[in-house]
């Protein structure tokens, strides 16, 4: 396992397979999403599943939280094989689940993993029966779980038996340290009941949100110090927008690189009626800028200055970074490394030459009062330069001539 100063790397642990995908050991960090359509609806649910999967998110999460959306969960998973879509589908179970899974096993069968919350199993002598009813399910079905603490829904019975041996301490710890506390202690001690109840350890992933991202670093670098299990990261609520996308790397970011974490979401709140998708991009763009993995080739831009008062290397870079993203589930299918493969779009000639130089492909536009002339870079060498009205339509073809000729077909 990986201590907090340690150097970055891929820590050991057990590997967890969720259909056909690894989760941990030495498995790649793995980027999964959720829903936000109502599960009973079949159409809806498995088209926004579709779009998530090729988006590029590995694994989809939906809720389960009715008969109804039990008794749909099979025929979403119909209707994704007819999109000849297999991505594995996690449900997400809260309060019910062991009577939705005990109703309805064709929903168990029909699922890749379970998450279940250890503070929304029951209470008190239910949340043990209840408890163990799941983890029997989870074995007959042979279904790995998450047990995903989430500090919203923290067992209050856990919760007060820790604050009672806190207050008998010399030295007590304040709130914060024992929510933390309470946080791992949850999520260990479900584990262990798992594997005394019979599901094996490399059927269990862990997870323990909440939406402070120094909470976040302080409870993962416990969890991880006292566990083997594969880790699932994510800020809960982590907000909209920008700022739900600066706190969840900046959270995401410190214990990747301390080699914790085996899979992630970036939670975000779409804007209304917007792109479910964007948490995927999200995800993938903080593994790839860290370079731990890549998805797809990335366009460096300059932010521009009063050296580039057109606004013509904005609407190339954004161009081509549409451009690359659409064609990469075909590319990727048909091409091998081409997800590697990196872009340059500079503004003006004062780094404009350099950085493309140093990209696989780069152009440099002209800047305010240089000459009207584009110079593009593939590998470093200077190999055309573009002007007139057509430079993007003739920019794309130079990046897809690229990729057609330098990344060799996948057999």
């Amino acid at each position: 396992m990986s201590k907090s100063n340690a150097e970055p790397s891929r820590r050991s642990c057990r590997q967890v397979t969720i259909g056909k995908v690894g989760v941990g050991g030495t498995a790649p960090i793995v980027v999964q999403s959720m829903t936000n359509t109502d599960t009973e609806d079949v159409f809806a649910t498995a088209m926004q599943v579709a779009q998530l999967a090729r988006a590029g998110s590995e694994l989809v999460r939906i809720t389960v939280n009715t008969r109804e959306a039990a008794a749909a969960v099979p025929k979403i998973r119909e209707r994704l094989a007819q999109l000849n879509v297999d991505v594995p589908l996690i449900g997400d179970f809260h309060f019910n689940g062991h009577k939705l899974l005990s109703e309805h096993p064709e929903c168990a069968d029909s699922l890749a993993k379970l998450r279940i919350n250890p503070g929304n199993v029951g209470k008190g002598a239910k949340r043990d029966e209840q408890f163990a009813q799941l983890i029997e399910i989870a074995c007959r079905h042979d279904k790995p779980i998450r047990i995903g603490v989430n500090w919203g829904s923290l067992d209050q019975s856990l919760l007060a038996r820790i604050m009672d041996e806190n207050a008998q301490r010399s030295e007590p710890k304040n709130a914060v340290e024992i929510m933390r506390e309470a946080m791992v202690s949850s999520a260990l001690e479900s584990a262990a009941r798992a594997e005394e109840l019979g599901l094996a350890g490399n059927r269990i992933i862990l997870s323990c949100k909440v939406s402070g991202v120094q909470d976040l670093i302080a409870i993962y670098r416990e969890l991880a110090l006292r566990c083997d299990y594969p880790l699932h990261l994510g800020l809960t609520e982590a907000g909209m927008g920008s700022k739900g996308i600066v706190a969840s790397t900046a959270a995401l970011s410190v214990l990747l690189q301390e080699g914790i974490g085996d899979t992630i979401r970036v939670s975000l709140t779409p804007a209304p009626g917007g792109d479910r998708t964007q948490e995927v991009v999200v995800a993938q763009e903080i593994l790839q800028t860290m370079g731990l993995r890549a998805f797809t080739p990335l366009v460096a831009a300059c932010p521009g200055c009063g050296r580039t008062t057109s606004t013509v290397f904005q609407e190339l870079a954004q161009n081509i970074q549409t451009h690359v993203r659409e064609r990469m589930p075909e590319w990727s299918v048909q091409r091998v490394g081409v997800e590697n493969m990196t872009l340059a779009v500079m503004g003006c000639v004062v780094n404009g030459p350099g950085e493309s130089k140093q990209a696989n492909i780069g152009i440099s536009l002209p800047g305010t009062g240089e000459a009207p002339v584009a110079p593009v870079y593939v590998d470093g060498e200077r190999v055309v330069t573009l002007r007139g009205e057509n430079i993007l339509a003739e920019f794309r073809q130079i990046v897809d001539d690229y990729v057609a000729r330098t990344y060799p077909p996948r057999i």
